[in-house]
């Protein structure tokens, strides 16, 4: 395990590291979750493997520390993550980060380019959320305030989600839950969508077939992105579909938009 101070205060991002080849990977896991947890056996997939991949835990999440005092907005996050990567001498890297980490990424590759070279963004969230009270998600956790969070939301959306995304979520601050969450339901100004269609780096969109067209795909795939609908999954698609992953994210990120769109079937 590797680990690097972020903030002024000293708080630490850690990361689980595999050696290979430069340039390096970069995995950034999703709301309440934990890199190392859902990434590890698409990293190790022979297609995917021998690079250098560095999965890491955002702050407040899994194995990095959980500062009360952070604000958690996609803007710290990302400044965060660049701070982490900056001290492990990464740089030009590509990074598959899903769900609120594609949104932390793309945040990442606006503010810090020289960080990253290509995304692949699986299932990212693009624009701002609607609270949505009884939800398991980000719109559900940001209904509440953080003083009722904190009470007994914690525990009311621990018994919704079910026990894998507990599994990890229940490793997060859970400051850090709740403000990670109204922040992404807030988003980012320009919002995430319109930084994704300004970046020149290659970029490759995954989402689940059965969620339909995904909103705005003309215009992402007119700025470049190429957008990839992955068949019989749900939102987590390294973990429902890690062979279908496997192939899609090796083929955006060897260049080929084609190939990624032809690997998944």
């Amino acid at each position: 395990m590797r680990d690097a101070a972020v903030t002024p205060g000293g708080d630490r991002i850690r990361w689980v590291e595999l050696p290979g080849q430069e340039p390096p990977r970069v995995y950034v896991h999703g709301l309440g979750a934990s890199s190392p947890a859902y990434f590890t056996e698409v990293a190790v997939h022979p297609l995917l493997a021998g690079r250098r991949s560095l999965l890491l835990d955002l702050l407040g999440h899994g194995i990095s520390d959980r500062p009360a005092d952070f604000d958690y907005t996609l803007e710290s996050h990302a400044d965060a993550l660049a701070a982490a990567l900056t001290s492990a001498g990464v740089a030009d890297a590509e990074v598959i980060a899903h769900s609120m980490g594609g949104s932390v990424a793309i945040v990442l590759a606006a503010r810090h380019p020289h960080l990253v070279s290509r995304l692949v963004l699986v299932d990212a969230n693009l624009d701002p959320i609607p609270h949505a009270p009884g939800a398991s998600g980000s719109s559900g956790i940001a209904a509440y305030s953080e003083r009722e969070f904190l009470a007994r939301g914690w525990r009311e959306v621990g018994d919704r989600v079910g026990a894998h995304w507990w599994s990890t979520m229940r490793l997060a601050g859970r400051e850090a839950l709740h403000r990670s969450a109204v922040h992404l339901t807030r988003g980012t100004v320009p919002t995430m969508r319109e930084l994704l269609l300004d970046l020149k780096i290659p970029r490759t969109f995954l989402l689940p077939e059965a969620d339909g067209p995904l909103a705005g795909a003309d215009a992402l795939t007119a700025a470049g992105v190429s957008v990839v609908a992955i068949p019989d999954c749900g939102h987590n698609i390294m973990l429902d579909k890690p062979e279908a992953f496997a192939r899609a994210t090796a083929a955006a990120l060897d260049g080929d938009q084609g190939a990624a769109v032809r690997a998944v079937h």
